[in-house]
């Protein structure tokens, strides 16, 4: 009688990218930020160059991996290990770069995401249903936020004196500061950066403020 083998199980698609996401968290990075770290083009582990345009998989090369593993530091026995792990006890929030927040069509009337064009990144944990993440590019915040850094945003989270916070005005300037005051009538915000000025807004021209929880750094 011939023992019939069993069957190896393959791995798939959704595996291997959720091993290069979980790689990127662990390094404190979103997709597009562990790949311009390795090197790679920042779209090269987007959601969006996963599958073609006419719905065919699209793997990682060997290539694109290895200099991944290199860019965080990891060897390729903690890949493998990855992915066979799931996505942890934390949850995914929205993502999109700090560049794309500024445009319109992101965020509702109330300062929450909306639209096309997020992302998602994991994180420990979020508590508030409404919080995003912003990818910071280039180097406008320094030294505070370096280009890559990832600052995730609770819209619930009460905002104190001394709190970092991104501001969207009405007339669609969007910015990043520390809270000094908030009366009835103005917001006056200290720049991250103390060679720089600080900023006093009328409470009518902001469209919403919200607290900066989290940063990876």
């Amino acid at each position: 009688m011939v023992k019939q083998a069993k069957a190896q199980r393959m791995l798939t698609h959704d595996q291997i990218w959720g091993a290069l996401d979980r790689l990127a968290e662990r390094a404190g990075l979103s997709p597009s930020g562990l790949a311009k770290r390795a090197g790679l083009d920042p779209t090269t582990f987007n959601k969006s160059k996963r599958v073609t345009p006419d719905g065919r998989e699209r793997w990682p090369s060997t290539e694109s991996i290895a200099k991944a593993l290199a860019a965080a530091g990891s060897s390729i026995e903690t890949f493998v290990k990855l992915i066979g792990d799931g996505a942890g006890d934390g949850r995914s929030v929205p993502l999109i770069s700090f560049a794309q927040a500024g445009n319109t069509g992101y965020f509702d009337e109330l300062g929450l995401p909306s639209g096309k064009g997020w992302d998602q990144v994991a994180l420990p944990s979020a508590e508030d249903d409404h919080t995003f993440a912003l990818e910071i590019s280039g180097d406008a915040l320094a030294p505070a936020y370096r280009d890559g850094d990832i600052i995730v945003v609770s819209p619930a989270t009460p905002v104190r004196r001394g709190d970092r916070v991104v501001v969207k005005t009405k007339a669609g300037e969007l910015m990043v500061k520390a809270l000094k005051r908030r009366t009835a009538k103005v917001l006056e915000l200290a720049a991250l950066d103390p060679a720089q000025a600080e900023r006093t807004l009328g409470v009518s021209d902001v469209a919403w403020i919200a607290r900066i929880v989290w940063a990876s750094q």
